[in-house]
């Protein structure tokens, strides 16, 4: 299941929210959440409910096992154990196969492909239930001597598929003592209505005007064309991804927890340093606190655990070469930026920072979407005039001024201009009419719900691109 369906926003949503606070304690609205949680992943494919289950089992015993036994080889035990456990697991269902087809082609050999059907959200979970064992052993978090807490932690549905990837000491108070009240829900909710407007009213346009292009035969496109289908994409899986963390944020909210921020317009950054810290924020502080900082961070081998950084990075997002490329390629520019880019970027004036990043981060989204090297290669060429394609083409000038207003409109808002009209509107207006304003939010959410529901009713086109990780 998704947020952006309408089984869930009419009947999943309304039932959990009625039966949580139908609940008056804690202890059985923290049931209700582990029950709808466990509904929401077994939706689709139940049979890897049991995984999840396992790797909670496992990993609240070795919470327990780290804090009884702290400061002992068995504290030690319980944490490789941990790490081998999960990390084998996520080998085994998500590169097992790709790294016998490359030993395959490498060796000559004809050992049969494993062919694991990849449980939904394994990526997400895995690193969640690392970083609480760790924690527990660095002793940044007590162990949770609640099975079920525990297993509410990991299984939390609000970002459970698709993350942000939640950190069990940011959420454990909230796990034995939160409220919940009008403001804090209506403000959830908000959010709830805008992530969704941004997944199904600009991601998907944006994601069938990119596939006219990206999924059209090399041969037959122009530059432009090329061009134009790479900025859709990158439109594409930044409202796609953002729309729902703010969604799972936004959720979240509703029943009192607060998940931290994983975007922060990311297209506004000047350098692909700065990008990392903007998008994917959640991702991006798990590796620098789990791999980056316990291999010598930058005070030895700095380039080594860059190159380990970012070729974990690029694997996490999928079994494919193109992924490990799109992580080696960012990988590469962090370090020019850090030996000597970065100085000439801070001297340039803003704009060249910002078209930098943007070529940067557009090219990159090309890499991460062909996982064909061969289609890949043919597109990229295309894009920098390589392959003697025509410069421009009737498809892609049609196409363009029928969507110019929604183009820009889009484009637009990657950068913080909500933030910039909320100031500016109550630098204006008087309290009395802020206030004026603001009743007139829910209508907003309202407005937004019914035109995102007549999009869902009559659109096939709905894919979720962080579903697959």
């Amino acid at each position: 299941m998704v947020f952006a369906n309408l089984l869930f926003i009419y009947l999943f949503l309304p039932l959990n929210i009625l039966f949580y606070f139908l609940s008056k304690k804690l202890v059985y609205r923290n049931l209700v959440l582990v029950a709808f949680s466990f509904l929401f992943y077994a939706w689709g494919e139940p049979v890897w409910f049991l995984l999840l289950l396992t790797s909670a089992a496992f990993d609240y015993m070795h919470g327990r096992l780290i804090e009884r036994y702290r400061g002992t080889w068995a504290a030690k035990a319980a944490l490789a154990s941990s790490l081998a456990l999960n990390l084998g697991l996520l080998g085994t269902f998500k590169y097992s196969g790709f790294l016998v087809q490359n030993l395959n082609a490498l060796l000559g050999t004809a050992f049969p492909v494993p062919a694991f059907a990849l449980p939904i959200g394994i990526s997400f979970y895995t690193f969640q239930t690392i970083s609480y064992v760790v924690d527990v052993y660095r002793g940044d978090a007590r162990a949770q001597p609640n099975p079920v807490y525990y297993l509410l932690y990991l299984s939390m549905y609000h970002q459970l598929v698709a993350g942000p990837v939640v950190r069990y000491a940011d959420v454990a108070r909230e796990i034995t003592a939160r409220k919940t009240d009008a403001v804090s829900f209506s403000e959830g909710l908000t959010r709830v209505c805008f992530g969704l407007a941004k997944k199904v009213l600009v991601a998907n346009t944006a994601g069938s005007l990119a596939d006219k292009f990206l999924l059209a035969p090399a041969s037959g496109l122009s530059v432009g064309g090329a061009w134009f289908g790479a900025a859709m994409f990158t439109l594409q899986i930044y409202y796609d991804f953002s729309g729902y963390s703010d969604m799972a944020i936004g959720l979240g909210r509703m029943f009192g927890f607060h998940y931290k921020e994983n975007f922060n317009y990311p297209y506004v950054a000047r350098s692909a340093t700065e990008f990392w810290r903007r998008w994917h924020i959640s991702l991006s502080s798990f590796f620098r606190d789990y791999v980056y900082i316990p291999l010598g961070g930058n005070r030895k081998h700095q380039y080594l655990n860059l190159l380990a950084v970012w070729l974990l990075t690029g694997l996490w997002h999928g079994a494919s070469w193109n992924f490990i490329l799109w992580g080696l390629y960012y990988g590469a520019f962090i370090a020019l930026e850090r030996l000597f880019l970065g100085d000439l970027l801070d001297r340039l004036p803003a704009v060249f920072g910002h078209l930098y990043l943007l070529l940067l981060a557009t090219t990159g989204w090309v890499i991460f979407y062909f996982t064909d090297l061969g289609k890949l290669g043919g597109y990229l060429s295309v894009m920098f005039g390589l392959s003697g394609a025509r410069g421009w083409d009737s498809n892609v000038q049609i196409t363009l001024l029928n969507n110019i207003f929604w183009v820009a409109l889009a484009a637009f808002f990657c950068m913080p201009a909500v933030k910039w009209l909320k100031r500016a509107v109550s630098e204006r207006l008087d309290p009395g009419k802020s206030a004026v304003l603001l009743a007139l939010s829910p209508a907003l959410c309202f407005l937004l719900l019914i035109v995102c529901t007549a999009q869902l009713v009559g659109q096939s086109y709905n894919p979720f691109l962080y579903y697959r990780f």
